[in-house]
């Protein structure tokens, strides 16, 4: 039998073994329960809530904390080019209490967060059409700086738990150069003028269908940045009379977004 590594062993615990809800650390947790079933007025849900605890799993989430996160926030759409959008969608709003565990997870290496992390994302569908084929998840890059003072990167570390998820590969062929700060406080301005030239491509990708990976979508400025990088090195002008095309289709998805009192 492998022998677990300690951080695997301390995710196993928190996920089975903790009674707690990982977010209110209040009320017992309970199973969650399949999304075609929350609407269900014919009295199946109470069933199933009476069956599963039956179960020696308890879950990581109440039912109320469950029910919080499992609503996806809206997608939304932001310019990255003339004639061009990219459409973002998040698996939840970054806000109490998912903010206070994403932070404890990013900057503190807290991997008992993980779980319930990978929970929230597993919450978005795989986009319509895109399989191992035909696409790619294209993680939000870190500068090599940022690495050696974190030592992991988180955004990766997610991103292959959603690569698991969805059934489609990583691919690492974006560059984050080490001359930009921090986004974090910075206006939406600010963050795009913090963003000119930040990415450059290693390689070519290897696929026309891209899906964009960031943690957290504050204003989508990052992003936006990625997707603008990705389409101004591989536009096709045909000639002057005809408008540009674009060989890849572009969509970008987080782990949270703004909140409901920003929407």
């Amino acid at each position: 039998m492998r022998r677990l590594a300690p951080y695997q062993s301390g995710l196993w615990l928190a996920e089975y073994l903790n009674s707690r809800c990982q977010l209110c650390r209040v009320t017992r947790s309970d199973p969650p329960l399949p999304r075609s079933f929350n609407n269900d007025a014919s009295g199946s849900v109470s069933r199933l809530r009476s069956l599963s605890s039956r179960y020696f799993n308890k879950g990581l989430l109440c039912q109320r904390c469950h029910e919080h996160i499992m609503w996806l926030p809206a997608p939304f759409n932001i310019d990255v080019v003339a004639g061009t959008s990219l459409a973002i969608q998040a698996a939840s709003y970054y806000e109490y209490p998912i903010r206070q565990a994403i932070r404890a997870f990013k900057h503190h290496e807290d991997m008992t967060k993980l779980p319930l992390l990978v929970h929230t994302l597993r919450q978005l569908p795989r986009p319509h059409g895109c399989h191992a084929a035909n696409s790619v998840i294209i993680p939000m890059p870190t500068t090599n700086s940022r690495l050696m003072k974190r030592g992991f990167d988180p955004v990766t570390v997610l991103c292959a738990y959603l690569s698991k998820h969805w059934q489609i590969p990583l691919w690492h062929g974006v560059q984050r150069i080490d001359s930009t700060v921090r986004q974090q406080g910075l206006s939406r301005a600010e963050r795009l003028t913090n963003l000119n030239n930040a990415f450059v491509l290693t390689a070519k990708p290897p696929v026309k269908r891209l899906l964009l990976f960031d943690d957290v979508a504050t204003t989508g400025a990052s992003l936006q940045a990625l997707a603008g990088t990705l389409l101004a090195q591989s536009i096709t002008p045909l000639n002057a009379y005809i408008p540009i095309t674009h060989p890849y289709h572009i969509s970008a998805y987080a782990l949270a977004h703004g909140s409901h009192r920003h929407q």
